[in-house]
């Protein structure tokens, strides 16, 4: 999936404000009613309306007006709210080019504030051809249905707690920076995919390794 942040440095706090509102009220909602989202918003009608309006436009929530008028979350939305955690937290302030893409997840190089380039992970557990998941993970436990974007975050929180632990412990993983949502930041290990190596000198070392 493509990550466009062209419009995110020009989006107004009231614009967050009512992302932020579409994400808390989906907790409870499939899709989240417009008077709802007014009310998390704690924002007047008419300028949660025109925030929506915008939001819509650039795709970043989707309207649904079948059983009644109201807004749901999407990926890209999602991907917005983490990037904008990361940069009040100082950890992102660019975001570069996708260099790898599964199952489960989208990678793409991103830099701080130091012009250091470092990876961040975007968890998309939901794809067409993973949707077996929730059969063969325990990210649920006890609960019975949760939504793609909940059991992502949920993926990442995991995912970013083990590689903490294992580089705490010295194991050889790439540093972990920071977390928000369905996304990490790492550090970015330079590498080649084994894909793509034909030969291998000292195999066994680098078996060892």
């Amino acid at each position: 999936m493509k990550l466009d942040v062209s419009v995110l440095r020009y989006m107004s706090r009231e614009e967050f404000r009512v992302l932020t509102a579409v994400e808390m009220g989906m907790k409870n909602h499939e899709i989240v009613p417009t008077t709802l989202i007014c009310r998390i918003s704690n924002m007047k009608r008419g300028l949660a309306f025109k925030a929506l309006k915008l939001l819509h436009k650039h795709k970043l929530v989707t309207h649904d007006a079948k059983k009644y008028d109201g807004y749901k979350l999407n990926y890209a939305g999602y991907d917005y709210l983490a990037l904008k955690t990361f940069c009040l937290r100082n950890t992102v302030s660019g975001v570069g080019t996708q260099i790898g893409v599964g199952k489960e997840s989208d990678i793409f190089s991103v830099i701080n504030e130091d012009e250091e380039e470092l990876c961040l992970k975007l968890h998309r557990l939901g794809r067409i051809s993973f949707r077996a998941i929730k059969r063969k993970r325990d990210y649920l436990k006890h609960r019975k249905n949760a939504s793609w974007m909940y059991m992502s975050r949920l993926a990442a929180l995991k995912e970013y707690s083990f590689m903490k632990a294992l580089y705490d412990h010295g194991f050889p993983v790439p540093t972990p920076i920071d977390h928000s949502r369905h996304a990490i930041v790492m550090s970015l290990v330079k590498g080649y995919s084994l894909c793509t190596v034909r030969h291998i000198e000292h195999v066994e070392e680098v078996y060892l390794k």
